[in-house]
């Protein structure tokens, strides 16, 4: 049974609890990240969410850590291009602590610039280390591509240039205008007492703001565009993508059944082909990026500097085929199961359910109840699966990026 309560100063409280379970999961989730920047400040939304850690009026960082180890608790976060979300999972009986901790942390955070300056340097070496590495610097790389006219596209990170104008000061303006109660969410799972966290969080956010400012953005038209790194690596990396769907449209289901036929499983059209039957890539898959607004289809390989053309070759005839011949019963039928199982699998973990209620409100500020999930893959059909390959199954109209170890001309490939 979910519970959700609007809290008096604005946030939102939605728990689901399980009398069979012994632990509980707790996150703040707050509406903010990479898309609500701009350039003068980008990479700000992931540099608070790290000094969080950094020390409140009350602990100081070394503090923080004993505290979360001093109930056994499990702690983090992370910063998305939609949503912020500091989390963590205590024992039940220690649920209430945990919860303390993390509310300190959200809201009496002091942004030392001692502390400050040592985690800029943190986070220019977390830069360096996406660039060290190539399937991660690719994937960036296509998301900036693919979303270049939306605020979508914009870095989590930021750059060295960005995150050398960012003070304290630069933090806490940005923070009073993006963390207000109307766009945070508290999402709970597992087992403990619902009115305790209520109550905890009624008093806890009361000195927040109550209302942000809406955020006025026009996205640009769709442009196709490439981008190849030549770096001292020994593969090639690539990666194409094009625009979908986002996460509330009526075809998402069907696009993340047609990801697990096309490229999201070892079973999937693109392993057997490029990996089993022609040996091309140790690497290979297709994926769905969705956000609240958009979406976009992904498709990666990592290969030899020489098999670049026949691995884009041969992903161009998987994409020809999808469009002409569609998916047959056995091969839609298979994908279902592969992707309920894993959804159950997901919600038999109590950070899965915490991620998936306040993900889901704060978003779509909607809730989605397991039978209705299941029943929306069972309903799917090989339609919408046409339907929803037609939106992407154009090889000619794709983004393209590689980070490599040797030059080429891959938007000569792409459009070819």
């Amino acid at each position: 049974m979910i519970d959700i309560r609007k809290l008096e100063c604005g946030a939102t409280v939605i728990m689901e609890r399980s009398d069979f379970v012994r632990s509980a999961a707790l996150g703040i989730w707050v509406g903010t990240g990479s898309s609500r920047e701009w350039d003068e400040v980008s990479g700000v939304s992931h540099f608070i969410e790290h000094m969080m850690f950094k020390g409140t009026g009350k602990r100081s960082a070394r503090q923080i850590a004993e505290d979360v180890d001093r109930i056994g608790g499990m702690c983090n976060a992370f910063t998305g291009k939609e949503a912020t979300c500091y989390y963590i999972k205590t024992l039940s009986s220690n649920i209430c602590k945990g919860a303390e901790i993390i509310l300190d942390m959200v809201t009496g955070s002091v942004f030392d610039p001692e502390e400050l300056e040592k985690e800029r340097q943190v986070i220019l070496e977390e830069i360096k280390m996406v660039k060290d590495s190539p399937d991660e610097d690719v994937m960036d790389t296509i998301s900036e591509l693919v979303n270049s006219g939306s605020p979508i596209g914009r870095t989590i990170l930021g750059t060295p240039e960005s995150l050398a104008g960012l003070g304290s000061e630069e933090l806490r303006s940005y923070f009073r205008k993006e963390y207000t109660c109307d766009s945070i969410v508290i999402a709970a799972a597992g087992n403990f007492d619902p009115d305790q966290i209520t109550a905890m969080f009624e008093e806890g956010l009361s000195g927040l703001g109550r209302k942000k400012e809406p955020l006025l953005v026009q996205d640009k038209e769709y442009q196709q565009k490439f981008q190849v790194k030549v770096k001292e690596i020994e593969q090639t990396h690539i990666c194409l993508a094009c625009p979908s769907v986002s996460l509330g449209d009526e075809l998402y289901y069907a696009f993340v059944l047609m990801n697990s036929i096309f490229g999201g499983s070892m079973s999937s059209r693109l392993f057997q082909n490029i990996r089993e039957e022609k040996g091309l890539a140790y690497s290979v898959a297709s994926m769905n990026a969705f956000s609240s607004r958009s979406g976009f289809f992904n498709i990666y390989a990592g290969v030899a500097h020489d098999k670049v053309g026949e691995t884009i070759e041969a992903i161009r005839w998987e994409m020809q085929k999808l469009m002409k011949e569609g998916v047959s019963a056995e091969e839609l039928s298979m994908a279902k199961e592969q992707v309920k199982s894993s959804y159950i699998f997901g919600l038999e973990n109590i950070n899965s359910r915490m991620f998936n209620l306040g993900k889901n409100k704060l978003l779509l500020d909607r809730v989605f109840q397991p039978d209705d999930v299941l029943r929306a893959y069972d309903s799917v059909t090989q339609d919408d699966i046409m339907e929803a390959a037609s939106r992407i199954g154009d090889p000619g109209m794709y983004c393209g990026a590689a980070v490599t170890g040797q030059d080429f001309d891959l938007e000569e490939m792409i459009k070819a």
